[in-house]
């Protein structure tokens, strides 16, 4: 399962790197395979600890936060493992080869 999800504090001001630090250290102590980009943070494991890391990470923000607001998006496949890299492994290849 791949989660790609986002953690905004609300109520806490304009900055909000500190609080949103906070989420993204949870996931990159979780040992999962994760990537962290300006909109979203990206995790990759079984149902049970990808979704136990996300309430951590929301769970972070709200200790510095009075209101926090999720936007996730999950890519539930069986089977499939190490799927953040051969998603990305299949784009290049198809990038490589040109317009069809």
């Amino acid at each position: 399962m791949i989660v790609a999800f986002s953690v905004t504090p609300l109520g806490v001001g304009e900055a909000v790197a500190e609080p949103v630090a906070r989420a993204v250290r949870v996931v990159r102590e979780s040992g999962l395979p994760n990537s962290t980009d300006a909109m979203f943070t990206t995790v990759e494991g079984e149902w049970d600890e990808v979704m136990d890391v996300v309430r951590r990470a929301v769970e972070a923000v709200a200790e510095v936060a009075p209101r926090v607001s999720l936007v996730l998006k999950a890519d539930m496949r069986r089977g499939v493992t190490d799927g953040m890299t051969s998603k990305i492994e299949s784009l290049e290849r198809h990038l490589e080869q040109g317009p069809a």
